[in-house]
């Protein structure tokens, strides 16, 4: 089942190119204790895609990074979807998945979600947290911002 998800995050099915190699920080588990997810390659991940539909680039952004690690403590500790924060553009969520390249596949494969990878906006933010005694265990924030 991994090998499906990864294979579906290196292609997105609007080009006659063929899949890109895959980053190995996009596929490393962050179901543990004192997992680093490496945002700057999410965001490139994400940036892949919104170059498929012909949208600018993202810029990772600390601070959005910030606002997306508090979204993701809270959401891993009390199991309740937190609220998208006024300021921002665009907030996607997902628990459960152990790695980066599975949550932006459930994320790319839902319309909903899809739509929000491609909104108007120009920083994002990312974010995981590890709760191994909640419903998940693991919690993710996509924010994006301007």
């Amino acid at each position: 089942m991994l090998a499906l998800a990864l294979a579906g995050c290196s292609s997105f099915g609007g080009g006659a190119s063929s899949p890109a190699a895959l980053p190995q920080a996009l596929s490393a588990r962050m179901d543990q204790p004192n997992a680093t997810l490496d945002t700057q390659q999410a965001v490139g991940l994400i940036n892949a895609y919104r170059a498929t539909r012909n949208m600018p680039p993202l810029v990772a952004d600390a601070g959005l990074n910030g606002t997306a690690q508090a979204l993701a403590n809270q959401y891993a500790q009390t199991n309740t979807a937190p609220a998208k924060p006024q300021a921002l553009a665009q907030m996607k969520l997902s628990a459960g998945y152990s790695t980066f390249a599975e949550t932006f596949s459930g994320w790319r494969n839902n319309a909903a979600d899809a739509a929000g990878l491609t909104a108007q906006a120009t920083k994002a933010g990312v974010a995981v947290a590890y709760n191994p005694s909640s419903s998940y265990g693991i919690y993710w924030v996509l924010v994006l911002g301007n």
